[in-house]
């Protein structure tokens, strides 16, 4: 005799047929632009839309090299997208473990400052920031896209809740009566102990970093320094766009960060709930 369905089972099939319908509309996207990538520009308009693929990927990548300068354009990105995470990882691991286990004058009122600007809109800082990278001299430069951002305050906040959860203060303690200094106690006792948030806000850094199009447009001015994000919306015109090659550019623009994510899903995941749970 067959087996009936557990009630259980039954009772979960709705939120599972939620799951697998939201998953479908998710993921479609990714499709499309899989799909389209290997299309010619013509039979992207077709009706209805191919949902297969076909065999113009090489002469979309071989148009997008000859349209714009794509490799460079694309390890510019991996260069901004790899010190803004350096950066961002070094600047604010050490904030946080000040707020969350040094005492000194005016720590309270320096964090509620902190904290303070993540409820201005980033567009509000865009005209003062330009101004200020002008001053410097860092206009078309890439040391404008990871520099200004490598302490933000989402950062501090996420490494400072993470350390006062993490970082039992008896082991400074210890360290500071065998002697260790404060910056040897930070590297060599709370830093490894960091490193699932460290984890989690290096990947949010990176793919931020990565996706960024509003900094390059505004700072950069020469084409062979585009970061790929701008690179491939110099492709688009009102006139002869050609969208087999900016599909083929997106998706080899995203391949990077679905490995990303493969690689350290768990570690994004044990990042945001670590100290949920006691």
């Amino acid at each position: 005799m067959s087996q009936r369905p557990s009630p259980l089972l039954l009772s979960r099939a709705p939120a599972y047929l939620v799951v697998a319908l939201g998953a479908l509309v998710m993921l479609a996207p990714f499709w499309l632009m899989a799909v389209f990538a290997t299309q010619s520009k013509t039979a992207i308009f077709n009706l209805p839309p191919p949902l297969w693929f076909g065999q113009e990927l090489l002469n979309n990548v071989g148009v997008l090299a000859g349209r714009i300068p794509f490799w460079k354009n694309l390890g510019w990105s991996l260069y901004v997208a790899l010190m803004s995470t350096g950066l961002t990882l070094l600047f604010c691991s050490m904030a946080g473990y000040a707020f969350a286990l040094l005492e000194f004058r005016f720590k309270q009122a320096l964090f509620a400052l902190v904290l303070g600007t993540m409820l201005v809109p980033p567009f509000m800082t865009m005209i003062p920031n330009f101004m200020v990278m002008d001053a410097l001299g860092w206009i078309d430069t890439h040391r404008a896209l990871y520099v200004p951002g490598a302490a933000g305050a989402f950062g501090i906040y996420l490494m400072r809740q993470f350390t006062a959860a993490a970082v039992p203060p008896e082991l400074l303690k210890a360290a500071r009566i065998d002697g260790c200094s404060e910056l040897g106690i930070y590297w060599h006792v709370a830093l490894p102990l960091m490193r699932p948030a460290l984890g989690t806000l290096g990947l949010i850094t990176f793919i931020g970093s990565w996706n960024n199009f509003m900094a390059p447009l505004v700072v950069l001015r020469q084409a062979d320094s585009y970061t790929l994000p701008l690179a491939l919306r110099s492709l688009q015109s009102t006139v002869n766009t050609e969208w087999g090659a900016l599909m083929a550019g997106s998706a080899i623009a995203t391949v990077p960060l679905l490995i990303l994510f493969v690689v350290f899903s768990r570690q994004l995941i044990a990042g945001l709930t670590a100290g949920a749970v006691k």
